[in-house]
């Protein structure tokens, strides 16, 4: 199911599409408003059509999985309760009744700046704090990273900690090319110096102790082209929505073979 109204081409047809009720195109162009704008329009459009959705899902609530593709915006995960607000409806007792498992995406590319790691990171601690739904939390696309980094340094992602900023590549390659600057002395108007002033490199520090004393923020890692990795990820979520505790106990194996109900 996609209810992304931004997406323009899918891999997998979705048996659902936000598009068939309300598209972004459309909304920004009527409505003269921005992408952000625009996407949080079509959200208060779908919660006041949500007659359209609970048709759409009736005829596959008694699937094993239904995945749904949400948009990557942050501000819908964050100060604004849309999605709260859509994730009670999908789950609450009723018509559909669905057991939601949240599965937020980081990139393994981010790995490689710690600034974009942390602020990823907080990002998943923000959905998880307002969507209240057991959450797993991806470092997706590992095969765009096999070589480039070490099982070892891998690892040190895993849970977000403070002792990954006091080794940060990026900054050993600021020092080495003279962009490391006193805070009180460099251009607001020139990128390099402000990402690896003083205050930034602070903010990064009080962003990683605030994840830390948090403890809510660990990840598992995705590569889509192992079947394996997909395998781990979908048992997760077996756990988060209690799949097998779900489905109907097979029935005793008598001496001759029978099963008996």
């Amino acid at each position: 199911m996609n209810l992304d109204p931004a997406a323009e081409s899918f891999e997998h047809q979705p048996d659902l599409d936000i598009k068939d009720l309300i598209s972004l195109e459309d909304v920004m162009e009527e409505m003269k408003l921005g992408p952000n704008g625009g996407l949080i329009y079509c959200f208060e459009f779908l919660m006041e059509n949500l007659d359209w959705l609970t048709e759409g899902l009736d005829a596959v609530t008694d699937e094993y999985l239904i995945i749904i593709d949400m948009p990557g915006q942050i501000e819908l995960y964050t100060h604004i309760p849309i999605l709260p607000r859509l994730v009670k409806f999908l789950s609450q007792t009723g018509a559909l009744d669905i057991r939601l498992c949240a599965a937020y995406l980081l990139e393994s590319a981010f790995l490689v700046d710690r600034a974009k790691y942390f602020a990823g990171s907080l990002s998943a601690m923000s959905a998880m704090i307002m969507l209240e739904v057991p959450h797993i939390n991806i470092l997706s696309k590992m095969d765009l990273i096999k070589g480039k980094m070490k099982k070892k340094e891998i690892k040190k992602f895993i849970t977000p900690d403070t002792s990954l900023l006091e080794d940060d590549p990026v900054e050993r390659a600021q020092r080495k090319a003279g962009l490391e600057v006193d805070v009180h002395s460099y251009d607001p108007k020139d990128k390099d110096a402000l990402m690896s002033g003083g205050t930034f490199k602070r903010l990064n520090t009080a962003v990683a102790e605030l994840l830390e004393s948090f403890s809510m923020v660990s990840f598992l890692k995705l590569d889509s082209t192992d079947e394996e990795s997909v395998g781990a990820i979908l048992s997760y979520i077996d756990d988060c929505i209690q799949y097998h505790e779900a489905q109907e106990p097979k029935g005793l194996r008598d001496e001759e073979g029978d099963i008996e109900e």
